[in-house]
């Protein structure tokens, strides 16, 4: 690679963010691997850059050697140190060519996810892949996605959302005799399962909101639905296409970021064993919500089903309620957005091109719009 980020080279220069500031970190390292291993080197030439967990930006010297061999070295998380720069000179020298450049922000989480590094991008004038600022900061934030979705008449599980200088001595005692037992606690602002408890009495949900707390300021309580966990990959800008849904079937109580990451015990069905109908329905359920939260690019959208020809609880099954969207799903082998893609026909190197496809797209029409 040469000294600097502009060359007569005619491929399109792609930039790989990854790491980050988040509990997500590791999860990214381990994505940004496998897209830097599927990239297409005939199509693109890479700048890997690293996020440390305290924020240093460097290029990634171990993944730039790793290229330089043939990515045959590429290990199977990358580490984000290397050569430590300032993000402003990169993005400055990079939006020289913006016809040519799409940056790919694999941050998962806060201070990558939810409309940072986006809007970091929009100032720069880069394309980049995923969703704009206000799409990504909405469902990175679950309790404002589930107002969005509320409005627009998406069915989802009740649930409660306060935030930390809203707690009160007697609050877990009415969530309970509002939402019932078991319920779920999760960390607004935080994905991969990071921070979530399962709690079956007010003391377990009390102790389950501090560990909410100790990752964000807002908390989300949801009551527990029996059902299976249905997932959708969607790909696209203003005609975004949806993948044949998935299956998660959790190894632990619930599917934990141990489960996914760690133990391992979860594994995928695809397509979801729910009938041709329910995977039709999930679908359009997938790609209203995308529409909703304006997401871009990609997302993977989750869903409970409750099959509606049984009984649970006394009452008939509801059918599908959003669980959340996730706007930069993981890459790793275990991850469902890719599985789903390549279930049905798309390779992952496909998948890349794809969106590197939509983003100079969404920037070309963007720039239509504010160039006045």
């Amino acid at each position: 690679m040469s000294g600097t980020l502009i060359d007569t080279d005619e491929r399109i220069h792609l930039i790989v963010v990854f790491g980050g500031e988040s509990a997500e970190h590791d999860v990214s390292c381990t994505t940004a691997a496998h897209v830097l291993a599927a990239a297409d080197p005939a199509k693109y030439r890479i700048t890997p850059i690293g996020i440390s967990t305290d924020g240093q930006w460097a290029i990634a010297d171990q993944a730039v050697a790793a290229l330089a061999s043939g990515g045959g070295r590429l290990p199977a998380q990358l580490d984000p140190t290397g050569s430590d720069v300032s993000p402003t000179p990169i993005l400055s020298a990079a939006s020289a060519e913006p016809a040519t450049t799409v940056v790919m922000p694999l941050l998962h989480g806060p201070m990558g996810e939810d409309g940072t590094i986006q809007g970091l991008l929009e100032l720069a004038n880069l394309p980049f892949v995923g969703t704009g600022v206000l799409g990504s900061a909405v469902a990175m934030d679950k309790a404002m996605a589930k107002q969005v979705v509320a409005a627009a008449g998406i069915p989802q599980a009740r649930y409660r959302a306060f935030a930390e200088h809203e707690l009160t001595p007697s609050l877990a005692t009415t969530i309970v005799d509002d939402l019932g037992l078991p319920v779920f606690v999760k960390p607004a602002n935080m994905g991969s399962s990071v921070g979530v408890s399962k709690a079956s009495s007010a003391d377990e949900l009390n102790a389950a909101i501090d560990v909410a707390l100790s990752y964000d300021e807002v908390v989300v309580v949801e009551e527990a639905v029996v059902g299976k966990e249905i997932e959708v990959a969607v790909l696209g800008n203003h005609q975004p296409a949806a993948a044949t849904p998935g299956e998660i079937v959790p190894g632990d109580e619930f599917y934990s970021y141990e489960d996914k990451y760690v133990a391992g015990g979860s594994y995928a069905v695809i397509p979801a064993p729910i009938g041709d109908d329910a995977l039709a329905t999930a679908k359009e359920l997938a790609i209203e919500t995308y529409r909703a939260l304006r997401c871009e690019g990609l997302s993977r959208v989750d869903f409970f089903w409750e099959d509606p020809a049984t009984e649970i609880n006394g009452r008939p099954g509801r059918g599908f309620l959003l669980n959340e969207v996730n706007t930069m799903p993981g890459f790793t082998p275990i991850s469902m957005f890719p599985k789903m893609w390549i279930a049905d026909g798309v390779s992952y190197p496909e998948i890349i091109d794809r969106l590197v496809d939509l983003a100079l797209e969404r920037h070309s029409r963007r720039r239509r719009n504010t160039a006045h």
